[in-house]
């Protein structure tokens, strides 16, 4: 059988798989593991919020996100579905229509898988200390249906919000940047680092003005939403409004920033910020 060599396959590969996806391709693949990518030295810090909007924002004010599909892919897309919605069921028409809608989904994968791959390995190269939030994805994307007793709200709201933190590619890149900086990547605690400022430490509410921008109430400093709450994760500690533990009578302190347990009881290290 011919194929079509997209890279060159490492001395050390010993075994192969060939597979058909459900858009009718055929790959070969070969098991190889490879090693992780070295460090830059610099022990540079970066803190990686991810979110819908905007897929991943670093610390230093970079914002990147997963190219979907474009307009007029995302128009056909839509007329297919349509289609598909007519189509009889068992029909040889209903079953090239499901191909084609497998095209168009299967192109959307690999470019999140392609962005995935670059954006992961250019952390990893750049920064010898990669900070994410510690995220519940399976948790989160959980679905609000219900039973038929207790039936959902908003049900077609979270349908839609499930379906863009799946096309974000959170759980794939944590997963990608744990393989290739290994030992380097610390997961954060998220809570409240989208509330708190960065500047001053105070946290309300408020602070995030709107989806993009944040605005500290206290301080007046202004940043990307983001940004500000990769800054937040970054320095390693996390941000809570509740009472310590060590003082459980002691009442909660707002913009308090509280270290984390385990390694991330060490000195700060020093992060990068946006110039």
């Amino acid at each position: 059988m011919r194929f079509r060599w997209s890279r060159d396959v490492p001395d050390e590969a010993r075994s192969f798989r060939v597979n058909r996806d459900r858009a009718g391709r055929w790959h070969v693949c070969f098991a190889v593991i490879p090693p992780p990518v070295e460090g830059p030295g610099t022990g540079a810090v970066v803190g990686v919020d991810r979110g819908v909007a905007v897929s991943a924002a670093l610390s230093t004010g970079e914002l990147s996100s997963v190219p979907g599909l474009r307009d007029s892919e995302a128009e056909r897309l839509g007329r297919l579905q349509r289609r598909l919605a007519r189509a009889q069921r068992g029909s040889n028409r209903r079953r090239r229509i499901k191909t084609a809608i497998a095209r168009l989904k299967a192109r959307q994968t690999d470019r999140r898988k392609d962005w995935v791959e670059k954006t992961s390995t250019d952390l990893a190269r750049r920064f010898d200390l990669i900070r994410v939030e510690d995220l519940k994805i399976g948790a989160m994307v959980r679905s609000a249906r219900g039973t038929i007793a207790a039936p959902g709200v908003n049900v077609r709201a979270k349908t839609g919000l499930n379906r863009s933190i799946h096309a974000a590619g959170w759980g794939h890149l944590a997963i990608r940047l744990e393989h290739k900086a290994a030992g380097r990547v610390e997961k954060i605690n998220p809570a409240y680092t989208s509330q708190t400022c960065h500047a001053c430490g105070h946290c309300a509410a408020d602070n995030r003005e709107s989806q993009t921008v944040f605005r500290c109430r206290a301080c007046g400093h202004v940043d990307h939403a983001d940004v500000n709450a990769a800054k937040n994760i970054a320095a390693g500690r996390a941000v809570t409004c509740l009472p310590r533990p060590t003082d459980p009578d002691r009442p909660p302190v707002r913009g308090a920033l509280q270290p984390l347990g385990g390694a991330l009881n060490r000195e700060p290290q020093p992060v990068l910020s946006s110039a």
